[in-house]
């Protein structure tokens, strides 16, 4: 090939990759405007969901290192049975081995085979009285054994009510585990007579629960929507700080004030720590607002308008009046009484300018939160004031808790008999967990209790 025809046709390739740039230009400018349109259509994320983080970018830290009371060997339970492996001659020369002592120890958990129930047929023999002339009969007292006339003994009541409340089972799940593992077999409806056996028997410790919430200085309240028999109701819980913390629920229609009014009776002069939602501002003594629900709509804020510096300084400043009440409830030595007032006043001084600054600014983004500010002026810093009362309602969020897994689970109760079995075996269990205690344990007492 001579050069001039070379030329020619690595002029022809040329004008052929030019085409081919020029479509892929086009094609590029085309993908940009669409995801353009599906970024500009894309929804932000919810606020609580945090951005992934790359991995093996930053310096690689040192291994924490285990603490102290890690660093043992297995624990070692206490031995219900003991089984002894010794040689009585030499394996090699068959002489006989003399001497002992425990060369090692290896323990083995397991449970014991499952046991069909015990049935004790009660007999009561009448004998005659050839004095009196009649016929003597016993009195048959199985107080401890069996509640009321009927057949179910405490024990396996007290797993019922464990198995359903705690563990959260359907009947018909109990009713296969008793037939599985007890070879026993009750029906749904005996199931549910059980359960509201046991709810009568702890009837009178529910109003003891009552009451101790009702005489407590610190109480928390939440409701949260419940179904009865397809009709929209609601659950109120009810909880106490402490190691003898009470959890207490009550299920009714409604969601007006006069339900808070009705819970906490005319004893209760303690504060209440309660979200801000208008139904509890019946109660006129010391109250405290959640503060987790202010920051979360304080968050929403600044997300919605990061572009707007105003709006974010402003979020970020009531932000900072909490932080800065944190941080001086966790000073050491622990602030005093006088320094507690007078801490109180210094915030509620730096939150006044923040509610007046928009409270008034019709339809500005900060409104709402600053007239929500200036209407609980005094009932965001009371934690300030006092010892043991926490900036959140956490406590009775968790209280709830449960009930919310159930409701997604069955959606709810048929009756108001089945509502009443839920609320009272809730409040029972959910109080013995609070405190520690064994709930079979704790079954047993109140049945044996109960005449």
């Amino acid at each position: 090939m001579t050069l001039e025809e070379e030329v020619v046709v690595l002029r022809a390739e040329v004008q052929v990759l030019r085409q081919q740039v020029v479509t892929l230009q086009e094609e590029l400018e085309a993908a940009q405007e669409r995801i353009a349109e599906l970024e500009a259509g894309k929804k932000r994320p919810p606020s609580f969901v945090k951005p992934n983080k790359l991995r093996g970018t930053g310096p690689k830290l040192p291994r924490r290192k285990r603490q102290a009371e890690h660093n043992h060997g297995r624990r070692r339970e206490v031995p219900t049975k003991i089984v002894r492996h010794a040689l009585e001659r030499c394996p090699d020369c068959g002489y006989k081995l003399s001497g002992q002592s425990v060369a090692r120890r290896r323990q083995v958990i397991d449970i014991p085979p499952p046991q069909a129930v015990e049935v004790t047929e009660h007999r009561v023999i009448k004998r005659w009285c050839p004095h009196c002339e009649r016929w003597r009969t016993p009195r048959l007292n199985l107080q401890g054994e069996v509640w009321g006339q009927g057949r179910i003994g405490v024990r396996l009541v007290s797993v019922i009510a464990y198995l359903r409340t705690r563990l959260r089972l359907s009947l018909r799940l109990i009713q296969e585990y008793l037939q599985a593992m007890h070879q026993v077999y009750l029906s749904v409806g005996e199931l549910v007579e059980v359960l509201d056996q046991f709810r009568r028997a702890g009837e009178p410790l529910l109003k003891s629960l009552r009451e101790q919430m009702r005489d407590s200085a610190i109480l928390h309240i939440d409701e949260t929507g419940w179904r009865e028999d397809g009709q929209n109701g609601y659950v109120w819980a009810c909880g106490t700080p402490g190691p003898e913390g009470v959890r207490y629920y009550e299920y009714d229609r409604s969601r007006a004030r006069q339900v808070v009014q009705r819970l906490l009776g005319a004893q209760f002069q303690g504060v209440l720590n309660t979200d801000f939602y208008g139904g509890y501002n019946i109660y006129l003594g010391p109250h405290q607002r959640c503060w987790v629900h202010l920051l979360r709509d304080l968050h929403e804020l600044k997300e919605e308008h990061a572009d707007q510096e105003g709006i974010v300084s402003w979020a970020e400043a009531v932000r900072a009046l909490y932080d800065d009440a944190q941080q001086f409830m966790q000073t050491s030595p622990p602030p005093s009484q006088a320094q507690r007032e007078e801490q109180y006043l210094a915030l509620l001084q730096r939150l006044q300018p923040l509610g007046l600054a928009y409270a008034q600014a019709k339809k500005h983004p900060c409104q709402a939160l600053a007239k929500r500010l200036l209407r609980h002026q005094d009932e965001l810093f009371l934690f300030v004031l006092v010892d043991g009362l926490c900036a959140d309602n956490n406590l009775a969020e968790r209280t709830l808790r449960p009930l919310v897994v159930a409701r997604k689970i069955s959606g709810g109760t048929r009756s108001k008999r089945g509502s009443s079995i839920r609320m009272s075996l809730t409040s029972l269990f959910a109080t013995w967990q609070a405190r520690g205690l064994n709930p079979l344990t704790q079954c047993l007492q109140v049945l044996a209790q109960s005449p």
